[in-house]
C-alpha cells in the first residue's frame, strides 16, 4: 500500500469513527504549493453527515488523524480544505529503500495484458514530414509508456502502399521521369518519389485549370452521363447558395469533379485497376518505386529512434477486407446499391451511410482497415488496439469501430483511436500537393544545426572531442524536437517553433538534459567516496522533502500517462522534477557539506533524481547525455 492509499484508509476510518457512517468515497489531491501540506482532502461532501461547518469538519478529521494516523505529523485548514503534512521520516525511508532501485518507474498496471500500438502508417508516394514526425514520436512514446506500465506491447506500422495516390507518383515518373533513380540523382528514394507526386499535381493543375473556370461559370459539359448528373446537381446548388463557406465548398466539389474527369486522372484510375488486376508491368513499377521509398523511410526512422515489431501492408490486407465485406453482405450488415457498390447505413447510430467497396470492385480505405483489424487480432490476440492517427480521421475510426461491433468481432471494444492534433508552423499550414510540407529529414538536420549553434554560443564545448561534440549536437537537437512535440497534449493542435525548442532555460528537452548532466558531474566528483552506505539523514530540509515527494509521484505519473495515452504527462513531470532538483541544488550544499551522513543522503537524492529523469526521458524516446 502506498502513502496515498494508506492516507485514504486513515481518513475513511476517521469519518466512520467521528460520524458513525462509512465514507462513500475518499479522494485526495496534492496540496497547492501556496499552502503547507502534502495531500489535501476536501470535506464539503461530508457536511450532510457531519452537520457542521466545513472548517469544523476539517478540524475534527485533522485532529483525529494527528492522534491516530502514524504517518500524519500536522495539518492546517483553509475553509473546507484539509491540508495534511506527513512525517518527514516517511520520505527518508522511501529514499533509503528506492534510491538505487533500477526498476523504479516500472509498474504493474497492465500486467497480463497485451496491447498493439499502430503508428507511422506512411504513404509510399512521399517522404515523411513534420506531421509524420509527431505521429511517430507519439506512437513510440505511447508504446514505451505501456511497456513501463507492465503491458506486453506490439509496435505496428500499417504501410499505405497502394491506392490512387501511389499511382499518381507512378504515372508521373512513367511520363516525366526519364528513368531517374535514387542512384542517378543522389536523392533519397522517398524524396525522389515525393518529387513526382508534386510533378503529377502540377501537371493535373495545368490540365484542369481552364476547365475548372468554365465549370464554375456553368459552361462545362462532362463526357460521361454520371459526371453530367453530378455536375448539374452541384452547379444548381451553387446558383442558389448565399453563404461564403457553402459557395467555397461547392466550388471545391466542382473542382474535384473536373479533376476526376481529366485524362491524367483517368489514366491514374486505370493504372489502379491494372494494379489490382496484377498487370506485370504495373506491379514491377510499383515494387521498384516502393523499394526506393522503404529505403528512405528506414534512414529517417533510424535517426528518429523509431522502431516497429510488425509491418502490415495495405497491398495485402485490402484483399482480406473484401472477404469481410462479403461476410457482412451475407449477415445483412452491409447492402449493395444498383451500381454494384457496397455500403453500410449508420444513420441510426448518429453517423451516415458509408461506402465500403466501390462499384468497380476496388477497395476504399475502410475496406483495408477492416481486413487489417481482423488480421491483427488473429496474429496477436491483443486486449487493446491503439490507432495513432490525426484527428482529421475521427469520423473514419468511429465508422470502423462500429462496423467491427456490428460484425460481432470480440476485439471491437478494445479498439481505440488516439486522435492527435495537427502541427502548424509559424509560416502557416503545410500542403502535400504543393510540395510545401516540412520534410522530416530537413527538420531533424535543422534541429541538430540549431543545437550546435546554441551550444557553441553558450560555450558548453570544453573538454569534448569532435566525435563527442557531434554526438552531443545530435542528442540535443533530437531531444529538443521530441520534447517540444511530446510536451503538448496529443489531442491539441500545436505550433512548432524550432528556435524556441532549443532554449536551455525553458520547459525544453535541453533544460532537462542539462539537469541530468549536471547531476552526473556531481556524481563524478564523488567518485572514491563511500556515499552509498545505508545511512540516511532523517532531519530533512523542506526542499529535500519536496524533491523526494516529487520522486515519489513518478510511478503514479507513469500510470496516468499510460491510461491517458499522453506522453505530455511525463514531459511535464520531467520539467517539474528538474526544476525542483535545481532549487535543491541551489539551496543545499552537496560536495561542500561537512556532515558525512547529510552529504551521503544528498548524493543518494541526486542519483535517484538522475535515474528518474533518465527513465522519463527514455519514455519520450530521448537518450540522455552524460556531459554538457
Amino acid at each position: 500500500m502506498n502513502l496515498e492509499q494508506a492516507l485514504i484508509q486513515h481518513i475513511a476510518e476517521a469519518i466512520e469513527t467521528l460520524y458513525g457512517q462509512p465514507a462513500q468515497s475518499v479522494k485526495l489531491e496534492h496540496t497547492n504549493p501556496d499552502f503547507a501540506g502534502d495531500y489535501t482532502f476536501v470535506v464539503f461532501p461530508l457536511l450532510r453527515i457531519s452537520r457542521s461547518t466545513p472548517e469544523a469538519t476539517a478540524e475534527a478529521i485533522g485532529n483525529h488523524l494527528k492522534q491516530h494516523a502514524a504517518i500524519v505529523s500536522d495539518f492546517n485548514v483553509v475553509k473546507g480544505f484539509l491540508n495534511l503534512v506527513l512525517k518527514t521520516d516517511i520520505y527518508a525511508d522511501f529514499l533509503k529503500s528506492q534510491w538505487n532501485n533500477p526498476q523504479f518507474g516500472q509498474t504493474n498496471l497492465g500486467s497480463g495484458k497485451k496491447v498493439m500500438v499502430e503508428y507511422s502508417s506512411p504513404n509510399t508516394n512521399k517522404p515523411l514530414h513534420l506531421g509524420h514526425v509527431r505521429n511517430n514520436l507519439l506512437g513510440m512514446s505511447v508504446a514505451n509508456l505501456y511497456k513501463a506500465a507492465g503491458y506486453e506491447v506490439v509496435m505496428a506500422n500499417l504501410v499505405n502502399d497502394r491506392g490512387i495516390h501511389i499511382c499518381k507518383s507512378m504515372l508521373a515518373w512513367q511520363k516525366f521521369g526519364n528513368g531517374e533513380t535514387p542512384e542517378s540523382t543522389g536523392m533519397k528514394g522517398d524524396h525522389l518519389v515525393g518529387k513526382y507526386y508534386v510533378v503529377f499535381e502540377n501537371a493535373l493543375r495545368e490540365e484542369t485549370l481552364p476547365t475548372i473556370e468554365l465549370a464554375i461559370s456553368g459552361k462545362w459539359t462532362p463526357e460521361s452521363d454520371n459526371a453530367q448528373t453530378k455536375y448539374t446537381a452541384i452547379y444548381g446548388q451553387l446558383q442558389q447558395a448565399t453563404e461564403e463557406k457553402q459557395i467555397a465548398k461547392l466550388k471545391d466539389d466542382i473542382k474535384e469533379l473536373v479533376r476526376n474527369q481529366s485524362s491524367l486522372m483517368r489514366e491514374t484510375q486505370q493504372m489502379l485497376r491494372d494494379w489490382e488486376a496484377g498487370i506485370p508491368e504495373v506491379i514491377n513499377l510499383w515494387q521498384t518505386m516502393n523499394g526506393w521509398v522503404y529505403s528512405g523511410f528506414e534512414k529517417t526512422y533510424a535517426r528518429l529512434g523509431v522502431a516497429f515489431d510488425q509491418y502490415y501492408y495495405e497491398s495485402n490486407t485490402y484483399k482480406l477486407g473484401k472477404d469481410v465485406v462479403e461476410e457482412g453482405l451475407q449477415k445483412g450488415v452491409f447492402y449493395r446499391k444498383d451500381d454494384g457498390s457496397v455500403w453500410i447505413d449508420l444513420r441510426e447510430d448518429g453517423l451516415d451511410e458509408k461506402l465500403v467497396l466501390r462499384g468497380d470492385g476496388t477497395s476504399v480505405y475502410i475496406t483495408q482497415d477492416i481486413g487489417t483489424a481482423d488480421l491483427k487480432y488473429q496474429e496477436h490476440h491483443v486486449d487493446q488496439s491503439i490507432y495513432v492517427v490525426g484527428n482529421e480521421q475521427d469520423y473514419h475510426f468511429k465508422v470502423l469501430f462500429l462496423i467491427m461491433k456490428k460484425l460481432g468481432r470480440p476485439f471491437a471494444n478494445g479498439m481505440h483511436h488516439l486522435s492527435y492534433g495537427m502541427v502548424d508552423l509559424p509560416s502557416g499550414k503545410m500542403k502535400s500537393r504543393e510540395g510545401t510540407v516540412v520534410d522530416a529529414d530537413d527538420l531533424v538536420q535543422e534541429m541538430v544545426d540549431e543545437a550546435k549553434a546554441k551550444t557553441i554560443e553558450l560555450g558548453k564545448t570544453e573538454g569534448l572531442t569532435e566525435t563527442q561534440l557531434n554526438q552531443l549536437y545530435e542528442s540535443l537537437g533530437l531531444s529538443a524536437l521530441k520534447f517540444f512535440i511530446l510536451k503538448v497534449d496529443p489531442r491539441k493542435r500545436m505550433l512548432f517553433n524550432p528556435q524556441e525548442s532549443i532554449d536551455f532555460q525553458g520547459d525544453t528537452g535541453p533544460f532537462v538534459q542539462y539537469t541530468y548532466a549536471r547531476i552526473q558531474s556531481i556524481l563524478r566528483s564523488a567518485e572514491g567516496l563511500d556515499w552509498q552506505s545505508t545511512d540516511i539523514n532523517t532531519h530533512l530540509l523542506p526542499i529535500e522533502v519536496e524533491t523526494i515527494q516529487t520522486l515519489y509521484r513518478y510511478p503514479d505519473e507513469v500510470n496516468k500517462a499510460c491510461s491517458d495515452s499522453s506522453p505530455a504527462v511525463i514531459a511535464q513531470y520531467c520539467i517539474d522534477l528538474a526544476r525542483t532538483f535545481n532549487r535543491f541544488y541551489n539551496e543545499c550544499h552537496i560536495m561542500r557539506e561537512t556532515d558525512p551522513i547529510v552529504k551521503n543522503t544528498r548524493l543518494k537524492l541526486a542519483h535517484f533524481t538522475a535515474h528518474t529523469l533518465k527513465h522519463g526521458l527514455n519514455l519520450l524516446g530521448i537518450q540522455v547525455v552524460e556531459r554538457m
